[in-house]
């Protein structure tokens, strides 16, 4: 018999309504510590509006930035397949989220998929501000509006960022090896490293105790549901269906640019996938920028010369970035009218 799903103020340290009276000032809201202010300052509706704005701004700018060399690379790539690599890119995200809604579920809160799409894609526009843990805080304030508490949508945040790195590595190797032959990374080979260390820190028998141990450093309750290795297997599932979406859509711009079928594949996949890892590595960098088109250009150079390659890269990064503030702007409008959800029933 499982656990009853927890819902907001029941038991919950995220649990902000007063108790104080139904008439007149409540006197502890005179005395809140400085913690409690700065939780209602961020889950004001001010800052999320501005979080966003900014967010898509900095994204926006990315796109303008880049624009006069992205324009030289789409003028040699045809309508049909930017249009079918991008199609690749929004199926790729929906993987993504899918990820992160399994391990969601999996932690005890079962959120609809409209509501969670609007939580994980609004969230993940935070990645374009400096820095990897934007699109937490956002996904643990937009999870309130679906009374999921705050410690279980930061615990899954990080997990799926695990997860996804865990994924991404194994697929960048495996590739590596099969089509990488006498090439560079572009000087990221260390971010090969961490992948031994994931695989055995998401094994549910060393992942589990560390989150409690984290959990109470922070002087949080322990988790409810502890993560089972199932949930671990389907999460990476869902990330490695990522990849390979993600490398598909490369593939389709490489080859148009006259790249041979069979090895590219795996150069755009693991390419693209190790891009992704440095660039999440080297958190200075909003959204991996720099760095992962360094990596994809050194990956895709022997097929395509490094001219090509960097147009394939540029206009990958022009679809993403779209992709990303496009699932966004979707979700949200999608999610408008759905913020105060009831609380999910138990398993």
């Amino acid at each position: 018999m499982t656990k009853p799903i927890e819902t907001a103020g029941a038991g919950d340290d995220d649990a902000s309504a007063p108790s104080g009276g139904d008439t007149g000032q409540d006197p502890a809201a005179a005395r809140r510590s400085p913690t409690a202010r700065a939780k209602a300052l961020l889950g004001s509706a001010a800052v999320r509006v501005g979080f966003v704005l900014l967010a898509v701004g900095l994204g926006g700018y990315a796109i303008e930035d880049e624009w006069s060399q992205v324009r030289a690379g789409l003028s040699g790539l045809g309508a049909a397949v930017v249009a079918g690599s991008f199609g690749l890119v929004l199926l790729a995200l929906l993987a993504s989220m899918l990820e992160w809604r399994s391990l969601l579920t999996a932690a005890g809160s079962r959120v609809p998929l409209a509501p969670a799409s609007r939580i994980f894609f609004v969230g993940q526009v935070g990645k374009y501000l400096p820095g990897a843990v934007w699109p937490v805080l956002a996904q643990m304030e937009l999870g309130q509006a679906q009374r999921i508490p705050r410690r279980r949508s930061a615990t899954v945040a990080v997990i799926t960022i695990l997860v996804s790195l865990a994924a991404g590595l194994i697929v960048a190797a495996i590739c590596t090896v099969a089509g990488l032959t006498g090439s560079t990374t572009g000087g990221y080979g260390w971010a090969f490293l961490a992948a031994p260390v994931l695989l055995v820190a998401l094994h549910p028998r060393v992942l589990n105790p560390a989150l409690d141990r984290l959990l109470r450093l922070a002087r949080r309750p322990v988790q409810e549901v502890p993560l089972s290795g199932r949930a671990v297997v389907s999460a990476t599932l869902w990330a490695v269906l990522y990849w390979v979406l993600n490398g598909l859509s490369v593939w389709l711009l490489a080859v148009r640019l006259g790249a041979s079928d069979g090895r590219t594949f795996l150069l755009a996949t693991g390419g693209f996938a190790f891009a992704w890892c440095a660039g999440f590595l080297v958190v200075l960098a909003p959204a991996g920028a720099g760095v992962r088109e360094v990596v994809l250009v050194a990956s895709l150079s022997p097929v395509l010369g490094a001219g090509k390659a960097t147009a394939v890269a540029l206009v990958s990064r022009l679809l993403t970035t779209v992709g990303d503030l496009l699932a966004a702007g979707l979700a949200g409008w999608l999610g408008r009218g759905r913020r105060h959800a009831p609380a999910d029933a138990a398993n």
